[in-house]
């Protein structure tokens, strides 16, 4: 390939040679119109060839692979050693000629611009942006090749060393190439964003400005003008003071001068700039074909790009072939399920819902453009959503105040629609739920011993017949009747006592210990576990030295049975798991770890138990919660009685109280029986990727979890598979990890979040969504995984989400406040059920909520206090 690479040789192919940096400098100069100062790259071979012959480098590499990332003083040491050897390494006679031609050929007495460029660099799945270094204003050789050097050095920063460490980048495998390219001495210059950074608007551009050097801005030094742009429009702009710049010093580098009084407040560009720049932007773009990040300086009336690279933390947006515009709903937000999901796990999950869903960055949306276009649908989806996310409802709002993003239409003539009978209300029956939940169960054992003996495309055939079983239990017109009949007397009892007695949110003291709630049933059986195990010392300890040694796999239940007491407590956590061991935390995507791949998961809530409670605690919390509910029945009944027309309220009352005992506790079942489904598949799926590793046709099990479900099929019958695209996917999964979805996303691409309009809140008070009454003070305890969590009783969960599978910690806690969460997700549920007072729906919980902090949530009003 050669030592140096001139800006015209270079493309995308060659980001193994130049970085990144190199490779954006290559494509840019080859876009029309678009002025690039000139320059060429000093190649990774040149680095690679330097450092094989620097002494004692590779022994030091070899210290800092097994540094632990956060042993900052060992990595300063060692980095500091290595940048030293290859700041005074001698460059090869050849590779200094190369690099005197190419300066030669631009013209030697210039001034450059001298940057690192690492190979895993300003990449659209990882950016280092600004873990290597920049020196402007080199003049001369001698002087150019003493910065190569030290951004050859720049790549073993401590800053640099320490984020390879954690991202899992190996320190061998990341090359330096170095960007040497002519200075452009601007009157200004800066940053462009193609779309907006904040909002993530793809149609909104991001201007900032400010005099001289555009390092003055990338180091903080000063504020620069802000511009926005839309449709070659400025539509804002906002000039700052900027007392400061960064020039090029006579004798080579730059320095920092004061700006004159009268041009401190004066706009660094025209709006006619502006856009200009901005449509420069939008060529460099549709180049790129993804949103930039670009660096540019004005000289003259010429504008200058100095440097572009992909945005990194826009989410990105659904593909569709078409030139409407669309919203997104996130089902991650309904789900209690905001991770990314893998390939299998989102096309398996589309194959079990009805409604048509939209993927982006590992997540599934729902467009709802279509329904806000009718004043029917409208009214329903903002009604439904009002209910069960308020942040989602006042999004969508935001959306349609706008008043030109969704087209308008008619609702559908009425008479034209199909003439049905609404179905018959349902009986408030308790033989109603144990017959739903009997078939439920029967399909299960069913499928589980139908699935035992197949393999091949037989297998992959089987599920998906089967999925259409899970569909027809799961969906079934009776099952939705009683979970439907649950919510409406829920919502019917709050209403009508919050108007007759003034009590808020009454519905939430009466669902206590409601009958058949498997989920919460999981919670208190797990206090079973504990009441076998916390007779026996040498149990307690050796499952201690489980958690210490943050054991994997289920090896540890087999060594329990030499300890004493060790059967029991062995038979009693494989009866938990037979029961519910097919539950883990994001349990909806079938590629995720559940408890019984991973029994360990469930320790430390085991060992929290047997220290936080008396044997027998699991009836007695039931117990309590139903004598809580009976006593709050009696209560609101007498003083309904007390009211004009109290007899008929009261009765009124009684029959919608029986009737959300009857139907609430069901609520929790059908996910179960889905994911008792789901773990069934997966099981027998990862029995047919054992084979495919034998045969050698996969890398390693997991690998079927970055293959849709159609293409795992085409995998099982031809016994080929591609390779890259795996490989690709993985990597594509990584990224989209490190995002943040929005509850609603529109087809600009734009991530709005919504507001809670509400003033009912005190000052600094962190507003969300009440769904369990009550208030309580305590400790916070901020948990983003089961595994980790170290509770005692008293202590208030905060976390991001919660699913089914956190309901173990519900039996120790207090109180429960979420990031993520409705009126009826599951952490809501089992909240009321164990009358836990919880607001969700807390915009950023766990960063403003800091662990051991004492809080005061407000479950009844919706809103949580920091006391300390």
């Amino acid at each position: 390939m050669g030592y140096v690479l001139g800006f015209e040789e270079i493309d995308s192919t060659n980001v193994a040679d130049v970085g990144g940096k190199g490779v954006h400098l290559g494509e840019l100069s080859r876009i029309n119109g678009i002025r690039v100062p000139d320059g060429f790259c000093v190649t990774t071979d040149a680095f690679q060839r330097v450092v094989a012959e620097a002494p004692s480098i590779d022994a030091q590499l070899d210290l800092l692979s097994r540094v632990e990332p956060d042993d900052h003083a060992a990595i300063r040491t060692l980095s500091a050693d290595i940048r030293r050897v290859v700041e005074g390494a001698v460059i090869p006679d050849d590779i200094v000629a190369a690099i005197s031609e190419s300066l030669a050929r631009l013209g030697e007495q210039a001034s450059y611009a001298v940057r690192s460029s690492a190979t895993a660099e300003d990449l659209p799945t990882a950016s280092f942006a600004g873990q290597q270094d920049s020196y402007l204003n080199i003049a001369g050789l001698p002087a150019i090749l003493r910065h190569v050097r030290r951004c050859w050095a720049s790549l073993f920063t401590e800053r640099a060393v320490t984020y390879r460490r954690r991202n899992g980048f190996d320190h061998r495998k990341v090359r330096m190439a170095v960007v040497v390219q002519q200075m452009v001495f601007p009157d200004a210059a800066g940053i462009l964003f193609t779309a907006d950074p904040v909002t993530s608007n793809r149609k909104v551009a991001t201007v900032e400005a400010g005099w001289g050097l555009g390092e003055a801005l990338v180091s903080g030094l000063v504020t620069g003008d802000v511009y926005t742009v839309r449709d070659d429009q400025v539509v804002t702009t906002a000039v700052a003071a900027k007392p400061r710049s960064v020039q090029a010093s006579p004798g080579g580098g730059t320095r920092d001068a004061p700006v004159e009084p009268q041009r401190q407040t004066q706009p660094a560009l025209t709006d006619e700039q502006v856009v200009r720049l901005v449509r420069l932007g939008r060529r460099i773009e549709a180049h790129f074909g993804r949103p930039q990040d670009i660096e540019w300086c004005l000289a003259g009336d010429d504008f200058h790009i100095v440097q572009s690279r992909p945005i990194t933390t826009l989410f990105p947006v659904p593909r569709t072939d078409d030139q409407e515009n669309h919203v997104y709903v996130s089902v991650g937000h309904q789900q209690m399920m905001t991770d990314a999901m893998k390939p299998l796990g989102l096309s398996l999950w589309q194959l079990t819902t009805p409604r048509p869903m939209h993927e982006a960055g590992g997540r599934l949306f729902v467009d709802v453009a279509p329904l806000l276009a009718t004043p029917a649908g409208r009214a329903n989806l903002l009604g439904t959503l009002g209910k069960s996310d308020p942040l989602i409802r006042d999004a969508l709002q935001t959306v349609l105040d706008r008043g030109d993003f969704i087209r308008s239409l008619p609702d559908e003539d009425p008479i034209a629609a199909p003439a049905g009978d609404p179905p018959a209300p349902i009986e408030t029956d308790p033989a109603v739920v144990t017959q739903l939940i009997r078939h439920s169960q029967a399909s299960v054992a069913t499928l589980r011993s139908e699935i035992q003996t197949l393999s091949g495309p037989a297998l992959l055939d089987f599920i998906l017949a089967d999925i259409a079983e899970l569909r027809r239990v799961l969906f079934s017109p009776q099952s939705f009747q009683v979970i439907m009949a649950g919510m409406e007397a829920t919502w019917w009892l709050n209403d009508h006592l919050e108007a007759w007695l003034g009590e808020k949110n009454a519905a939430d003291a009466l669902t206590q210990s409601v009958p058949h709630n498997i989920t919460s049933e999981m919670g208190l059986a797990l206090l079973d576990v504990a009441d076998t195990i916390r007779p026996h010392a040498d149990v307690v300890t050796f499952l201690h030295r489980v958690v210490d040694e943050g054991r994997e796999g289920d090896g540890f239940l087999d060594e329990l049975a030499g300890l004493a007491g060790g059967r029991e407590a062995r038979d009693a956590i494989r009866g938990y798991l037979d029961e519910y061991g097919m539950r883990c935390a994001g349990e909806i995507d079938i590629t995720r770890t559940r408890w019984s791949e991973h029994p360990a998961t469930l320790v430390p809530t085991i060992l929290g138990n047997i220290k936080n409670f008396e044997p027998g605690a699991g009836k007695r919390h039931f117990e309590q919660g139903r004598q809580e509910a009976r006593r709050k029945e009696q209560e609101l009944l007498t003083r309904l009685r007390a009211l004009p027309h109290g007899e008929q309220k009261a009765e009124e009352t009684k029959r919608m109280i029986d009737r959300v005992r009857t139907f609430a506790g069901y609520r929790e079942y059908p996910k179960y029986g889905m994911v008792s489904r789901y773990f069934a598949y997966k099981q027998a799926l990862l029995r047919e990727a054992d084979r495919l590793v034998r045969t050698g046709t996969l890398r390693e099990k997991e690998d079927i979890f970055f293959l849709r479900f159609p293409e795992l099929q085409e995998v099982v019958r031809t016994d080929d598979v591609d390779a890259e695209l795996i490989v690709e996917r993985r990597e594509a999964f990584r990224s989209y990890e490190a995002l943040t979805p929005p509850r609603v996303l529109t087809s600009d691409g734009e991530a709005i979040t919504g507001r809670y309009r509400r003033d009912d809140a005190p000052p600094g008070a962190l507003v969300g969504l009440p769904v369990s009454a009550g208030t309580v003070e305590g400790r916070a305890r901020v948990v983003m995984d089961m595994a980790q969590a170290d509770l005692e009783a008293g202590d208030i969960l905060v976390t991001a989400y919660t699913d089914p599978s956190w309901t173990p910690l519900f039996v120790t806690v207090a109180g429960l406040v979420t990031e993520v969460g409705g009126l009826m997700t599951h952490g809501a549920v089992i909240a009321r059920e164990y009358g836990l007072p919880a607001v969700v729906g807390v915009e950023q919980a766990t960063r403003l909520i800091r662990d051991g902090q004492r809080i005061r949530v407000h479950g009844t009003d919706g809103y949580v206090e920091i006391l300390a």
